[in-house]
């Protein structure tokens, strides 16, 4: 069932509902260009005012999913997942009707265009209609209107168009009364609205950020300032705190949560203290400076999508830079997402570093000791496993995570570099009746497990190398009678013939020329080799979409699905929900392959595939 005056007019427009600013844009414009000033002032004061909005909201919204900083005083535990942001997608369609309806009040009162800038009388009179009549119209139609509720989300923005018709009367009358009183003003415009906003903003943002202590000290103010604690009451506990900004209103209409200040209390005192503790913590790092703007605390809707560079990002690339070297001198790991699995809580802590560092040399030590202290910090809170991504389990910088374990034989939790998973998920790509193929990156930890595993299978793997020393190591591995199907190979060209290409080492479009027409490559190398041939097929990198329980996954994690992860994040899981007690790190087992993918099967992941 659809709730009446739900639906807003321009809801099927898409982005081309941001035309509707036209008209006001366009006489800020004409006026600009063509006279001496800007007569219509108020077109661009609702403008500015719009923009100014929409920060405040952007604001709240970022520093309530700021999880390294708030996630103690978080009201509601359970994190923000993808239909809860698809249902606030639109969370702006506020703006354009309020703005739509101040330009028609300009039209009907040009006299707007006289208000002074500063009229002190004006913030009392707006103030004494608010308290009283703001606050009761909104409390009582908000009371007969409770119905629709159960439609609504815990967005401050996002509501019905019949709740924002009521909030356009509600913001108003203040406004309008004092205007019409003589005592208007420009700032009082401004003000009471950027108020209104943030006050709204503040009650919906599930963080308690109000110390209880004010109202210890000053128990009075509690009915004039509600809180986060207090209006997340009224969604979970329909019934109670219909107020707008005053439980004053709600004592004297009998509909106020008495639980509203101890839970405020509770929830206060208990910042200080630390939350719950996770199982799983996946340990990522940034990939690139646009990269990092698909962090939810940038942008949570355009975290919930796969990462693709936008336009719209790249006026943010010098702000991005300024914040990677303010990361790179004082930041430390910090925390950045969660999902709970059956239970388990899992979360993704985010290494201050980007890929291109971890390639510097004077870096390497450093971003050991951070990798490091991360792994300490889940030893010592009791963290289950900790699963390395990407660069964090390098070869080169930490031998796959075997420095750290080495350095610290007592560790409770399991470090893991989650790369048998991988392993397996590419291996299961290939199909069965596939009798050669040709695998570059073949000496890396990931080549060689692949290489073994495929020869077991009297596969011919054509493994692409200059060092014959190497090659021999990994040949000398292989059983016996399957050691000839190990060819090692110098030159792309050997592989003109073969149509399934392993890609582990990142290849040219020229160099991708020398596979025949019709060939598929599948890959595990970041980031992933350009889509040149039209006449050949790409895989994705190693992934595996999470079981369908799921619950408050609202991320996608890069250029990931929606509900995907890369292979070595799944195979952290895996090790984590089989309560495995052995490291993961260096060298990939062989023989442990098809265990880890049973496993992962076993607890309903899935591989995702292109093919």
């Amino acid at each position: 069932m659809v709730a009446p005056l739900s639906a807003w007019p321009w809801e099927n427009l898409g982005v081309f509902k941001y035309l509707l600013y036209g008209p006001l844009a366009a006489k800020v414009l004409y006026s600009w260009i063509y006279e001496d000033s800007i007569k219509d002032l108020w077109c661009l004061h609702i403008l500015v005012i719009c923009a100014l909005r929409g920060l405040i909201h952007q604001l709240w919204n970022s520093y309530s999913t700021t999880l390294f900083l708030i996630r103690n005083r978080r009201i509601k535990q359970e994190g923000v997942d993808f239909k809860q942001i698809d249902r606030e997608w639109d969370w702006d369609n506020f703006l354009i009707l309020h703005a739509l309806l101040a330009y028609m009040a300009c039209l009907i009162f040009p006299s707007l265009d006289d208000l002074p800038l500063w009229n002190p009388k004006g913030f009392i009179t707006l103030l004494f209609l608010h308290v009283t009549v703001s606050e009761p119209l909104y409390y009582w139609a908000h009371r007969l209107t409770s119905a629709y509720d159960k439609f609504l989300s815990a967005a401050a923005g996002h509501a019905t168009f019949l709740e924002h018709l009521i909030l356009c009367v509600v913001i108003g009358i203040p406004m309008a009364g004092s205007i019409m009183m003589g005592y208007g003003s420009t700032s009082m415009v401004y003000g009471y609205v950027s108020a209104f906003d943030f006050l709204r903003c503040l009650g919906h943002s599930n963080v308690e950020v109000v110390p209880h202590e004010v109202f210890n000290k000053l128990p009075f103010l509690k009915y004039f300032l509600y809180t986060p604690t207090y209006h997340s009451l009224h969604h979970t506990e329909m019934g109670t705190n219909f107020c707008l900004f005053m439980p004053l209103f709600d004592s004297m209409g009998n509909t106020l949560n008495r639980n509203s200040w101890h839970l405020h209390k509770k929830i206060s005192s208990d910042s200080a203290k630390n939350g719950r503790v996770p199982d799983f913590v996946f340990l990522a790092h940034g990939v690139d400076l646009t990269s990092s703007m698909h962090a939810p605390f940038v942008f949570r809707s355009f975290a919930s999508v796969p990462f693709s560079t936008r336009i719209f990002l790249l006026p943010l690339l010098p702000v991005a830079f300024l914040v990677m070297l303010i990361m790179w001198a004082w930041s430390k790991t910090f925390l950045i997402s969660f999902y709970n699995l059956r239970g388990h809580l899992h979360q993704t802590w985010v290494v201050p570093r980007f890929g291109f560092q971890y390639f510097l040399p004077f870096a390497m030590e450093g971003i050991n000791k951070r990798i490091e202290e991360a792994i300490l910090r889940a030893d010592r809170i009791g963290v289950k496993v900790i699963s390395l991504a990407a660069l964090n389990k390098n070869e080169a910088l930490n031998g796959g995570g075997t420095l750290f374990v080495e350095k610290h034989p007592h560790l409770k939790v399991r470090v893991v570099h989650g790369n048998t998973l991988t392993a397996a998920v590419i291996l299961n790509e290939i199909p069965k009746d596939v009798e050669e193929v040709f695998l570059t990156g073949a000496t890396s930890k990931l080549g060689r497990a692949i290489a073994l595993y495929l020869c077991r299978r009297r596969v011919r793997v054509l493994m692409l190398t200059l060092s014959t020393e190497r090659f021999q190591k990994i040949q000398r591995e292989a059983p016996a009678d399957c050691q000839n199907y190990l060819v090692q190979v110098t030159k792309y060209q050997a592989a003109q013939n073969c149509k399934t290409w392993i890609v582990g080492k990142w290849i040219t479009p020229r160099q991708q020329g020398w596979a025949p027409s019709g060939t598929h490559f599948h890959q595990f190398v970041v980031p992933p080799i350009l889509a040149f041939r039209r006449d050949c097929t790409y895989g994705d990198l190693a992934a595996m979409r999470l079981p369908d329980d799921v619950e408050g996954l609202g991320s996608c994690e890069y250029t990931m699905e929606r509900g995907v992860v890369h292979a070595c994040h799944a195979g952290g899981v895996v090790h984590q929900l089989e309560g495995w007690t052995h490291h993961e790190v260096g060298a990939i087992d062989v023989d442990r392959i098809d265990i880890v993918w049973k496993a992962a099967l076993k607890h309903g992941l899935r591989p995702v595939s292109s093919m």
